[in-house]
């Protein structure tokens, strides 16, 4: 059987470029009809899913994950992982929620916040890109730490912010209908799609994930890129952190319990290779819907929120076994057809 890597270089040696059908993630292209198949049944067995209010209601809630899932992108991209995003999201909710309480200016908090972020992003980079230490244990070490600090640092108690203050209103806020939340996810979405698929970085990203060697021969500083990639995670970990303490009005340790597994199964689902080489921001929003509108249709349906979890690990592994079985079956239909 033909690959779609195969397929393109075969195209090649003969002379003819490679088509867009070869081209497509085809990974990406099983998610997509996934998810619209899910929209579809949840639109009809629940007739409010589709309504305005409830898919603007989808967006807040998956545009955390989302901010966060398109930095991942990067880092999967170019074969690293980081499991610390759901730490530094606490760090920051508390750390965000902490100074607010003690008088701080909500702009000065935000940036705090970011650096908070970057810092831990910086952390991690500098200790799997320049001191060779696998990321997946680099990450692992420094979500119990990050998360220890800020258990330590409250107590393990809900730290308050005042509703009157700027960041409290950020959680609250919305624009053309659509919350101040969803309206930064777009934005994120935007830079980073920009950023993988039409600047330099995101052709280095990708490289450094398919043959690292080569783009280093090239003359690309591979460890300054892999750790700008953990950076980027942080602060859009950093971000998380603040706008989950602005949206539920307060900062606690315990935010973001398993929020780097659902942020990893949003890029992974969308079909970025988790092995690296091949990222995709588009696949990474489809990932991110499959995984909010799960949630949001069985809540719709009244499904016991005991069961949601297991619904969703289940729809996940079908939807994960339809996306390797389709990219194959989809790379055996191009080669026997030459499609191109």
């Amino acid at each position: 059987m033909m690959s779609a890597n195969t397929a393109m270089r075969t195209t090649a040696v003969l002379g003819r470029p490679p088509g867009r059908w070869q081209r497509a993630n085809k990974a990406t292209l099983a998610m997509l009809g996934v998810g619209l198949a899910l929209f579809l049944g949840f639109g009809i067995a629940a007739p409010n899913f589709l309504t305005f209010n409830n898919l603007a209601n989808l967006a807040t809630q998956v545009a955390i994950t989302l901010i966060v899932a398109v930095a991942m992108t990067f880092v999967i991209s170019t074969g690293q992982i980081d499991l610390s995003v759901g730490s530094i999201l606490a760090f920051t909710a508390t750390c965000s929620a902490e100074l607010l309480q003690a008088g701080w200016d909500s702009s000065v908090v935000i940036v705090v916040a970011l650096l908070g972020g970057l810092f831990w992003g910086a952390v991690n980079g500098w200790l799997s890109a320049y001191q060779k230490i696998p990321p997946f244990i680099v990450t692992l070490a420094t979500m119990s730490v990050v998360r220890g600090l800020a258990q330590l640092w409250t107590k393990g108690f809900s730290v308050p912010i005042d509703a009157r203050l700027f960041v409290a209103k950020l959680g609250d806020a919305s624009f053309l209908g659509l919350s101040a939340l969803a309206w930064i996810a777009l934005t994120t979405v935007a830079v980073g799609a920009v950023l993988l698929s039409k600047l330099p970085f995101g052709s280095y990203v990708n490289g450094i994930g398919s043959q690292e060697e080569s783009v280093r021969r090239a003359g690309v500083n591979t460890a300054r890129i892999k750790m700008i990639t953990l950076m980027l995670t942080g602060v859009a970990a950093g971000i998380a952190g603040l706008l989950t303490a602005a949206r539920l009005g307060s900062g606690s340790a315990n935010s973001g319990q398993g929020f780097e597994l659902t942020v990893i199964a949003a890029v992974v689902l969308g079909g970025t290779n988790l092995f690296g080489g091949r990222g995709t921001v588009l696949g990474t929003v489809i990932g991110a819907l499959i995984t909010g509108v799960i949630a949001n249709g069985l809540n719709l349906l009244g499904v016991s929120p005991f069961l949601t979890p297991i619904v969703t690990g289940l729809v996940l592994l079908a939807a994960i076994w339809l996306n390797l079985r389709g990219r194959a079956m989809a790379d055996l239909f191009a080669h026997l057809t030459g499609r191109s």
